[in-house]
Order: C-alpha cells, then structure tokens, then sequence
C-alpha cells in the first residue's frame, strides 16, 4: 500500500492563509485620511473636523465632509431653504465697511469681547499642538492644521503667515451686493468676525477664491465641497442673505 502523505496540508496553509492575514491588516484605507474623507469625517473634530450640520455656531474645530446619504440629504435641505437674488451692485464696497480685520471688539459673536483677536480664536480653534507667543493667551506662533481645502495637514508658524489664511465662506464683497451694504456698521462687524463664517486654510486656496461664489469656485478637494456649500447655505440663513440663483444650483449639486 502507497503511504499517505501527511506534509502538503501544512505546507499549503501557510502560503494560503498569508494573503488573507495581510488583506485583514491593510483593507483600510490607503493615503493621507482627512476630513474631505469618509474615513476621516468619523475620526473626531480635532482630527478631522465637523460636520457643519453638528456645528451651527461655528465654535467646534474645523469643516469635515458630508459623506453619507442621510448627511448629503440634510445638506441639500439646508441649501434648499436659501433665498435667492441677482448680485446688486459693488458699488461703494470696502473692507474697512466690515470694520478692523479681526477685530476683537464685535458684539453678537461667540469670540467677541474674549481678549484675543478673531484669526488667533480661529488659528486655535483649528490647529492641533498650538504653541503661544511668550506670555500670551492669544497670539499662535505654531501649529499643526489640517486644512479642508486640499485635504493637506500644514505644519504653520508665524513666520509664513500667509501659508494658512482664514477665508470668509461668504466673501464680504459677496455679502456686500447680496444686500449688507444696507446694513448698519455693526452687523457688517458681526458677519466679518463670526466663527461659522470664517475657516482657516490654505492660503492659495483663499486667494484664487476672491469674492467668487459656488458657481465659480469650490474648494480644491471635491471631498470636501457639499460641505463647504452646506457653511455658505448655513451663513447665508443666519443673516438672511440670498444668494444667486447659479450659485445655489451649483450648490444644492455639491450634494447630490
């Protein structure tokens, strides 16, 4: 009688059972994982930002992405509830209409009157690891900040400022012919300083921005883009200012 061979079964498991064992380790997902992710929107605020739609006064840390069907539809019902309107006139816009840039002195916010100007709140609102000037409780020299724009982290220090930037979702300019020039001071000081209007991120990103809408300009990262419409809708309602009509259709298809 042939003798049984008792020495493939355990030659074979080993080599069949690896690619299981490595495929259980890595079926996570491959890259950088942020909020313009799925992964990374269940990550936590600090790490990945919140949803807009848990953030209505724009206090909690940075702007993460919308991504499951549920979200994308309650994205889509907030845009709905947006008022529009042709953009009136530019006419007799300035910054300075808006009040100082940053100014600490704002009534009506959550970071008024708090001792700190309003791009060091929104700096250590968002930034992780935030280091501080010497002796202040305000100014940020250095941080670690992921930004929604292009899904980067950016190791920031005061010395290249310019490489975060603190966008105004609905540009002031935007504001201004949307119906704010009919505003008094004091509003105007309230939409330029208010946390759910402002997130800092990547300082090219704000510059190709200008004033520019929805229709003509959403952030790099499409991950990250029916919430980012979903902030603007959330401004738009909060001061009552319509938006146009190209703009709100791009935006309710952000979040189809």
């Amino acid at each position: 009688m042939r003798a049984r061979r008792t020495t493939a079964l355990p030659a074979v498991l080993p080599a069949l059972l690896l690619p299981l064992l490595l495929t259980a380790c890595t079926s996570g997902p491959v890259g950088p994982v942020g909020p313009g992710s799925a992964d990374g929107a269940g990550s936590g605020a600090a790490a990945s930002g919140t949803s807009p739609l848990q953030n209505p006064d724009g206090t909690r840390p940075g702007l993460g992405a919308l991504t499951s069907a549920a979200d994308r539809k309650a994205g889509r019902d907030v845009v709905g509830r947006v008022r529009t309107a042709e953009a009136g006139s530019r006419s007799g816009y300035d910054r300075d209409q808006f009040g100082p840039a940053w100014t600490d002195n704002v009534d009506g916010t959550p970071l008024g009157h708090n001792d700190c100007d309003t791009r060091n709140d929104l700096l250590a609102r968002d930034g992780r690891a935030v280091q501080r000037k010497a002796g202040s409780a305000c100014t940020v020299t250095a941080m670690t900040i992921f930004d929604p724009y292009t899904g980067h982290t950016v190791q920031w220090t005061k010395a290249q400022a310019s490489k975060i930037q603190i966008d105004h979702v609905m540009p002031l300019s935007y504001d201004w012919q949307q119906g704010a020039s009919r505003w008094d001071k004091a509003k105007r000081v309230r939409i330029a300083n208010d946390p759910l209007n402002l997130v800092p991120a990547d300082g090219s990103q704000n510059a190709s921005k200008g004033d520019s809408g929805p229709a003509a300009w959403l952030p790099a990262d499409p991950r990250i883009r029916c919430a980012y419409v979903v902030r603007f809708a959330q401004v738009s309602l909060k001061y009552d200012l319509p938006v146009t009509p190209a703009d709100k259709k791009a935006m309710l298809q952000q979040c189809s």
